[in-house]
């Protein structure tokens, strides 16, 4: 009968780790998701525009009509690609057809180059998914 308990108690241990083992990795699948939900929505605009400040002021500016080396960003989110009126696109970028939000926004940030080959945008991207989140908050508030 000890031995009998003892194969059980063995036996019931290594399915509650099968168990535990699954339920893990659901539950780490599920904190991940959840993680970049809540880095989206926590996104802050003011860290954003001090990132703006220090990255990308040096060729965008944020006022109205006010194209420099980049195209102004005023009222980027919502904006069809290539179409700031006054600003030399290139073809690739004036052909892009799409129209910018947070997730265009997004990809664009990380890797100009990857979403648009021929832009003139010497920018290597922002790596950092909290500072771009940030940077594209900032940038749904200029309108």
């Amino acid at each position: 009968m000890t031995m009998k308990s003892g194969q059980w108690i063995i036996e019931l241990a290594g399915e509650k780790t099968r168990r535990t083992r699954r339920m893990g990795r659901a539950g780490i699948a599920g904190l991940m998701l959840a993680g970049s939900a809540t880095a989206a929505l926590a996104a802050d605009p003011a860290a954003g525009q001090q990132i703006f400040r220090a990255q990308c002021s040096i060729c965008h500016s944020v006022a109205p009509g006010v194209n420099s080396i980049g195209p102004t960003l005023f009222g980027v989110v919502g904006r069809l690609a290539g179409s700031v009126p006054g600003f030399q696109y290139t073809p690739e970028h004036k052909k892009l057809g799409v129209t910018w939000d947070a997730a265009t926004l997004d990809k664009y940030l990380t890797n100009p180059r990857a979403m648009v080959p021929d832009t003139t945008m010497i920018y290597a991207g922002l790596k950092d998914d909290v500072e771009r989140a940030n940077l594209i908050a900032y940038l749904q508030t200029l309108h």
